[in-house]
């Protein structure tokens, strides 16, 4: 049974998030031959604040 984690920063729509659900249970199904109820996605979205890279957060970058 696949399961999928996703991370990524928060601020995304409630549409654009059920896409990504979508098109990663598709590609998924596709790729390894599984049934589609056997696929299990979980995002997990966390303050901008809490989401770095090069020692610079999503929200310093976003304000800079």
């Amino acid at each position: 049974m696949p399961f999928i984690e996703v991370t990524l920063a928060e601020g995304r729509s409630p549409e654009r998030l059920r896409a990504l659900i979508s098109a990663l249970t598709e590609v998924t199904a596709q790729t390894i031959v599984v049934p589609k109820s056997n696929i299990r996605v979980v995002l997990r979205e966390v303050p901008k604040t809490h989401y770095a890279a090069g020692d610079e957060t999503i929200a310093e970058r976003d304000a800079g």
